[in-house]
């Protein structure tokens, strides 16, 4: 067959590739359960912390929580950050904007209720320094950063929050404001603090949310 008659059939083969890789479902990986999950400042407990603002999901909203530290002022500006349970990383970087610094970090547990596996992602902001990467897998009370104050915008604090619905991403626009969306992260943690112990890993998904942009300069 010459080359000119093959060029067809090989252009037929690329787009069945394309079309494949497009419908092929989300990046899967191996991570532990979580075994319960701690505060991420002042760990375990955070001590020497308090929680400055809440969630609301009523206008004005905030979709996490605020922790200050107890001495006041910006006297937190680089304490550590903490994994608050063992998870893989799937966003490290400077998403600009209001954000600043942030990790997203992902997290499998099993439900105390229904026994089930289930996920959720947490979100750690304005951060003074980032100290995982993407893809990073990490263990519960492993330093993830330190609190910023997103290059001067607020005073020093960590913007904490738990997501439930692990296809939000950077783009809270995307889900409506509930409790189905959103966890209130102190009940969350106090909830599940103490789990047990599995030694199976399960597949976790990733690249689950849209493609966040911020961090690029677009």
């Amino acid at each position: 067959m010459s080359i000119g008659k093959k060029l067809p059939i090989y252009g037929a083969l690329m787009v069945g590739l394309l079309f494949l890789c497009l419908s092929l479902s989300p990046q899967q990986v191996k991570i532990n359960l979580a075994d319960g999950f701690d505060f991420p400042v002042g760990k375990p407990n955070g001590t020497g912390y308090y929680k400055a603002r809440g969630l609301r999901l009523r206008a004005p909203q905030h979709f996490g929580e605020d922790w200050n530290g107890r001495t006041g002022g910006d006297t937190d500006l680089g304490a550590p950050v903490y994994a608050v349970a063992d998870g893989i990383v799937t966003l490290a970087h400077n998403v600009r904007s209001g954000w600043g610094n942030v990790v997203l970090t992902r997290h499998a547990y099993r439900d105390l209720a229904t026994g089930q596996v289930k996920f959720c992602d947490t979100l750690n902001g304005h951060l003074n320094q980032i100290m995982v990467k993407d893809g990073q897998l990490i263990k519960k009370g492993q330093q993830i950063g330190t609190i910023g104050n997103n290059f001067g915008m607020y005073p020093a604090h960590l913007h904490f929050e738990i997501r439930l619905n692990i296809n939000i991403g950077m783009h809270r626009e995307k889900a409506p404001s509930d409790l189905a969306n959103w966890a209130e992260p102190t009940e969350f943690i106090n909830k599940f603090r103490k789990l047990n112990r599995e030694w199976k890993p399960v597949v976790v998904p990733t690249g689950t949310y849209q493609e966040y942009f911020g961090f690029k300069g677009l």
